[in-house]
């Protein structure tokens, strides 16, 4: 049962997370949310597109579970959820292993070229 869950977070993440994530408006908007709750005026500026584009990236976004929306007299405020990037955070998790071993071998690579040049004559 307990792979079943996992497997089926794993699909609904990939299937909605990863690619609303995607898209370069998305994240300018994920971004200005960063701060705290928005306006749609104010993600509208940060964009830099027209407020009808906006408002459907954060349409997009809000089915995805990224972030939730309050009415507030006339304006709609948007803020993020946490959940969706802390599941992806913990999918990530599981693949730290293999960034994190490349990189100590580059910085090993690296360190040792470095002495390498320090110790050539013909470098000075």
């Amino acid at each position: 049962m307990t792979e079943f869950i996992y497997l089926y977070m794993y699909i609904h993440m990939h299937a909605t997370i990863l690619p609303v994530l995607a898209d370069p408006v998305r994240l300018t908007l994920i971004s200005a949310l960063k701060e705290g709750e928005r306006s749609v005026g104010d993600l509208t500026r940060a964009a830099g597109i027209a407020q009808s584009g906006v408002s459907r990236h954060l349409r997009i976004l809000h089915q995805a579970g990224v972030v939730s929306v309050r009415a507030q007299a006339q304006q709609r405020l948007y803020r993020l959820n946490p959940e969706p990037f802390l599941q992806l955070e913990g999918w990530l998790a599981e693949f730290h292993h293999l960034w994190s071993a490349r990189l100590e071998r580059f910085a090993g690579a690296l360190t040792q070229r470095q002495l390498e040049r320090r110790n050539d004559p013909g470098e000075q």
